[in-house]
């Protein structure tokens, strides 16, 4: 393969406007940046969750997320393309559903946190959500695909679930929210 990138700036975006891949230009602020840039944040984020000693199993997971979320970054580069299928949404709920199997149910909500492996993982849950949001409003001007709404909505679930098993296997107590007033 030849090189992606021989210059790192190319001062076409100097006028508040970036490249899509099909050649055309749009605001930096336009809502497609604003995922593309949360998915970007995302992504940086689960890779800092890798950086925490894991489970093999989770590490091999989150590495494939990562490279997902390039692909859904690629989709979203190309108004109309459709690459996420219903199979990755599946296979994200086949996972969440395996690891979420051992852990107890929840009775009220948890705060973010645990250590510092689970944290990381709250912050990236909270960096997906956001995406999802911005994901949303780009659905109310330009056609998204289902599949992409419905992955980064599972994905969220998954990054939570994964942050409850971080918080587990060191032992940490998990923080149950309590109403003003009850603590």
């Amino acid at each position: 393969m030849g090189h992606r990138l021989t210059k790192i700036y190319t001062r076409t975006g100097d006028n508040g406007t970036t490249g899509l891949a099909d050649g055309s230009r749009v605001e930096k602020d336009h809502p497609r940046l604003e995922v593309i840039g949360d998915l970007d944040e995302l992504n940086s984020s689960i890779g800092m969750i890798l950086y925490h000693p894991l489970h093999e199993v989770v590490r091999n997971c989150l590495t494939d997320i990562q490279h997902l979320l390039f692909d859904i970054g690629a989709e979203l580069s190309i108004p109309g393309r459709e690459t996420l299928t219903a199979a990755n949404v599946s296979s994200l709920e086949t996972i969440l559903d395996e690891f979420n199997a051992g852990l107890p149910p929840l009775k009220e909500f948890i705060l973010p946190g645990g250590n510092p492996a689970a944290a990381t993982c709250h912050l990236a849950r909270a960096v997906c959500r956001r995406a999802e949001r911005h994901l949303v409003l780009l659905n109310h001007y330009e056609s998204v695909n289902q599949h992409t709404l419905a992955y980064i909505n599972r994905l969220s679930d998954l990054l939570f679930v994964i942050a409850r098993l971080l918080s587990r296997e060191t032992d940490t107590n998990e923080v149950q929210w309590k109403k003003s007033g009850n603590r």
